[in-house]
């Protein structure tokens, strides 16, 4: 099962006890996912859709829980748009559907008429708590985590604007930095920073998904520091042998024109040491050396040599 999967099935188990937050966690969830349809003589009824089976069975409970009705659960098979099995919940005009819609804050009246509201119902998020259950029912009906091992991204998919903004604002109002974006005809609510999403999860309550998102995070960043450690290794061992390389063709060409007799005695010793030990860095040359001497002196007798050759091989040129 994918990471968001699991997340929402850790959701789906947990308990909400207060009947201010049960409303918000509802009413989150009928946001997000829920559809309103005419049952004939002005009444309405209410479709829930979920492709998850945990969070359906959650939903039925908790709604049974706080208005005491039950929601039918319809088990539908895949279209041409869907894939695998996906879940409706219907709450009929007989089940109260009405009267669900107006305290969930989604039907309200406006000088006598009937309208559907849009964004998220202030009186539903007054307290912290509330605010949680609310997101919790947002997430749950529209929200994605991708997999940790692939990628740190979260989003909540809403159908307008309005909706996108509100529940940026519940997300920011933790203390988070959610961002939103327009994907065709849909607005997404997103979290793409590690640590924002281990937040994020704390606040929704599934302290077990948050532990393994920490704990795949961990494991990649000490890959990453490995591969770092690892290329900073091969990238100095590539400079170590291109400059023995270069210092030993300098040697070599001096020999070869002049001697090497014809060098100073401390350059001399620098080059009998390069020749001899042509694989080893400057750190480990100097350890050679007797007397003792510092890396940039000996850095700095290779580059007379280096003079010494440029030297030569300018003359040759001129000939």
């Amino acid at each position: 099962m994918s990471f968001s999967g699991n997340t929402k099935n850790e959701l789906s188990r947990s308990e909400t006890e207060r009947k201010c937050c049960q409303l918000a966690e509802i009413a989150g969830f009928i946001r997000m996912c829920g559809t309103i349809k005419l049952s004939g003589s002005g009444k309405l009824d209410v479709v829930l859709l979920t492709e998850n089976p945990a969070v359906a069975r959650h939903f039925k409970k908790l709604i049974k829980d706080y208005f005491g009705t039950n929601a039918s659960l319809i088990i539908a098979k895949a279209t041409i748009l869907r894939k695998g099995h996906y879940y409706e919940l219907m709450i009929t005009a007989e089940r109260n559907a009405e009267q669900i819609l107006r305290e969930t804050g989604i039907l309200m009246v406006r000088e006598g008429c009937n309208y559907i509201s849009d964004g998220i119902y202030p009186g539903l998020i007054r307290t912290k708590c509330c605010r949680r259950a609310y997101l919790r029912g947002v997430f749950l009906g529209a929200g994605t985590i991708t997999d940790p091992e692939k990628a740190y991204h979260l989003e909540i998919v809403c159908n307008t604007e309005a909706l996108s903004s509100d529940v940026k604002k519940l997300i920011n109002s933790f203390g988070l930095n959610a961002k939103s974006v327009v994907r065709k005809n849909s607005h997404v609510v997103y979290l793409k920073e590690a640590e924002q999403i281990i937040d994020f999860l704390n606040i929704l309550g599934a302290h077990g998904q948050l532990l393994n998102f920490e704990n795949v995070r961990i494991m990649k960043e000490l890959r990453n520091k490995t591969n770092r450690i690892s290329n900073c290794d091969s990238a100095n061992l590539d400079k170590t042998i291109n400059a023995s390389a270069r210092q030993i063709e300098n040697i070599n060409l001096i020999e070869k024109t002049r001697g090497l007799s014809t060098l100073p005695e401390k350059l001399q010793e620098a080059a009998r040491i390069r020749l001899e030990n042509p694989e080893a860095s400057l750190s480990e040359l100097v350890e050679l050396m007797d007397p003792p001497i510092g890396k940039s002196g000996l850095n700095h007798r290779f580059k007379k040599i280096e003079e010494i050759a440029e030297k030569i091989r300018l003359s040759q040129k001129i000939i």
